[in-house]
């Protein structure tokens, strides 16, 4: 197939990715609508007269008040699906957040929702009625998966993934899928079909990857819940960049079974699906109704483990009294910038005020960890995105530059591959090492002082707030995220603040980790990344999303309270 081919290929999807969207609704866009130089557009949805005031009402809530509402019948399902609907179209046409968008089944599915409770006064699930984003490559039958690559335009999936499912069965209403980088495998969203998305506090700046486009239209309040996926990062990174909350579970706790993916058959480490939200309560109810409808029964590789109430109510951490976290400065490769810093500074403050313990984190051979992944990642990656791409010609995007998208660069992570042998080295060191990491993390029982280990980690997400375009990889090599994959923890990302020109100043140092973190360091100007958003994640064991739920309430409660101290004092 010729490159103009592929061309074409893209250019008609994109079309048809046009079409699906009212037209009516486009139109009452245009009189305001914020030009390329409008950077921070996250108030514009509030003011582009396409919401009326109860849906501006109803997409200004969260899911923890939209869910009584739908289920006392105050909100009907089809009117709560509209409004997330038109906000999501907003979100496309600020951030160009979607691949596909499928509204009128989704107002299908409402009405049928809405009729059924009429009828019997009852709901359909945990989650009847709420809309639900996913990322591109939860298959929902009829619809395509194209996850970035030219080749799978025009693939319909024949079934839902298992996770699509599970939410429907539970009353969600599914109505659009978001955009992801080709080959899933950057921490900044672009691709030949959709293109870019942008990051809507600052549309210089990156949304993050791969699961940006979840990233971008939760931020705008597009979406109540959404759905990332997380191989070294790529929901927590996103959740990062663009100011909202999201959790990596453990390897098997959502059923990935269905959905399509890149580098399929690396089974060494796993990527895994796991919640997006505008406040952690979203992303409880879905990590408590998902697991509770028993998703290893229909995924082989899911986790046989329901909810646990008492693991949510902390009983192995002391019934969160006196909790002690552990602070990750710095990871012993690069150290962060200063936004970064200060907001590590700010949660432990707020801890240490809600009457918490906070130590230091000694990071172990992190370098190591994530060289373990890396090396996992990239030892078949160069002949599958070749193989998948030559279905086309399209050519693979080695550069998120946006002048230079298909051009190799000195940052190139294709790979040329490794043995099996070399792989089962590999595997093993990887093994080893986690062995060591469980070893180190209990041996601070003697410097906690309540008893216990370490209850969790405060670590930053990336060493940088969202960086700008063409950036991702050079300013972020995940390895703050990619550390937590490849350990199997569980670890949940919390937006604390915003870049401040007047406090981020840079911060003066004499030495340095390598010359990458002192390219680091010198490459920070406040002004690059005015409005980004700061977040932190805190981190839990393996199979403790529960603890982690509950311990990320408990940190988040801390630091609203503390900024609200901090507000009434000036």
């Amino acid at each position: 197939m010729s490159t103009l081919d592929w061309k074409i290929l893209a250019a008609q999807k994109k079309a048809r990715q046009l079409t699906s969207v009212p037209k009516e609704w486009l139109a009452r866009l245009t009189s305001n609508f914020p030009v390329q130089t409008d950077l921070d557009v996250t108030s514009y949805a509030s003011t582009c007269g396409l919401l009326d005031g109860r849906e501006l009402d109803i997409t200004h809530s969260d899911v923890e008040t939209l869910l009584p509402k739908l289920s006392a019948g105050e909100w009907t399902a089809v009117e709560v699906t509209t409004a997330f609907c038109k906000r999501a179209i907003v979100a496309q046409q600020l951030t160009n957040c979607l691949t596909e968008i499928f509204i009128d089944r989704a107002l299908a599915r409402a009405a049928e929702l809405d009729e059924h409770y009429k009828k019997t006064g009852k709901v359909v699930g945990l989650l009847h009625g709420l809309p639900v984003s996913l990322k591109d490559q939860v298959n929902i039958k009829g619809l395509e998966s194209t996850i970035g690559y030219v080749s799978y335009i025009n693939k319909f999936a024949d079934r839902d993934a298992v996770l699509a499912e599970i939410l429907e069965a539970e009353g969600a209403v599914l109505y659009v899928k978001t955009n992801v980088p080709q080959t899933l495998m950057w921490s900044e969203t672009h691709n030949h079909i959709f293109g870019r998305t942008l990051n809507p506090y600052n549309r210089s700046l990156a949304a993050g990857g791969s699961s940006g486009g979840e990233g971008a239209l939760i931020a705008l309040r597009g979406s109540p819940l959404g759905v990332g996926s997380d191989l070294a990062g790529s929901v927590r990174i996103p959740s990062a960049f663009c100011g909202i909350y999201g959790l990596r579970p453990s390897t098997g706790r959502i059923p990935y079974s269905g959905c399509a993916n890149s580098i399929e058959g690396q089974d060494s480490l796993l990527s895994v699906l796991g919640p997006m939200s505008n406040s952690i309560a979203g992303l409880r109810l879905f990590m408590k109704t998902v697991v509770n409808a028993k998703p290893w029964t229909k995924d082989p590789l899911g986790a046989c483990k329901r909810w646990s109430e008492e693991e949510y109510q902390l009983a192995d951490h002391g019934g969160g009294k006196q909790l002690c976290f552990a602070v990750l400065w710095d990871d012993g490769i690069v150290a962060p910038h200063p936004p970064i810093l200060r907001g590590l500074e700010m949660t432990k403050e707020a801890l240490i005020r809600a009457g918490h313990k906070v130590i230091d984190w000694v990071p172990l051979k992190h370098e190591e960890i994530c060289e373990c992944a890396v090396r996992i990642y990239t030892a078949g990656s160069k002949e599958d995105f070749e193989v998948v791409t030559a279905v086309t010609g399209e050519p693979i995007i080695r550069s998120m530059f946006p002048e230079t998208v298909d051009t190799p660069s000195v940052h190139d992570y294709i790979g040329q591959g490794i043995s099996a042998y070399q792989l089962w080295q590999v595997q093993k060191k990887r093994r080893d090492l986690r062995e060591e990491y469980l070893r180190h993390w209990q041996d601070t029982i003697t410097i906690t002082g309540t008893g216990r280990p370490v209850d969790a980690i405060i670590s930053p997400v990336a060493p940088v707030a969202a960086p700008p375009h063409g950036h991702g990889r050079t300013m972020n090599r995940a390895y703050y995220t990619m550390v937590f994959n490849v350990l199997d923890y569980s670890a949940l990302a919390i937006p604390v603040s915003k870049v401040s020109q007047r406090l981020d100043v840079q911060r003066e140092r004499q030495t340095f980790f390598n010359d990458h973190d002192k390219a680091h360091h010198d490459s920070y100007n406040p002004a690059t990344f005015a409005n980004a958003p700061i977040a932190i994640q805190v981190v839990g064991r393996t199979m403790q999303e529960e603890a982690v739920l509950a311990m990320s309430e408990i940190v988040d409660a801390a630091l609203k309270a503390s900024q609200r101290s901090s507000t009434t004092k000036l």
